[in-house]
């Protein structure tokens, strides 16, 4: 990741299933490839593996935040189920967005707010 660049991590009410679902839809995002990455939680007494538990996105300047807002605009649109996608900085500021009605250019103010306020700085969630 380049100085310019920040990580925004993203969270899915349904981790499972429905995380995969976007990781995926991500990646075959042009102005995404290579910039996604997957996190899982360690496992449980039992397990063979932890679940899927968030992806990590670089993003930039030239317009990162609004492929990213796009394609989760788009993704949301297409779930059948209820999902809220959960968009955090690494100084835990977030935006939420409810699958129900997805505002895209709200999303992209949002996810652009973020990107371009400062680490530490006060941010309304």
């Amino acid at each position: 990741m380049s100085e310019d660049e920040r990580e925004l991590w993203v969270r899915v009410s349904e981790p499972a299933d429905q995380l995969r679902s976007l990781a995926d839809w991500l990646r075959h995002e042009d102005g995404l490839r290579g910039r996604v990455r997957s996190f899982r939680s360690p496992p449980a007494p039992g397990q063979m593996g932890g679940a899927l538990d968030a992806l990590a996105v670089a993003v930039g300047s030239g317009g990162m935040g609004a492929v990213l807002a796009n394609c989760l605009s788009t993704w949301i649109s297409q779930r059948r189920s209820d999902v809220r996608i959960t968009v955090s900085t690494r100084d835990g500021r977030t935006v939420e967005v409810d699958g129900k009605g997805v505002d895209p250019q709200a999303l992209t103010r949002d996810i652009e707010r973020l990107l371009n306020s400062d680490e530490g700085e006060e941010h309304p969630r």
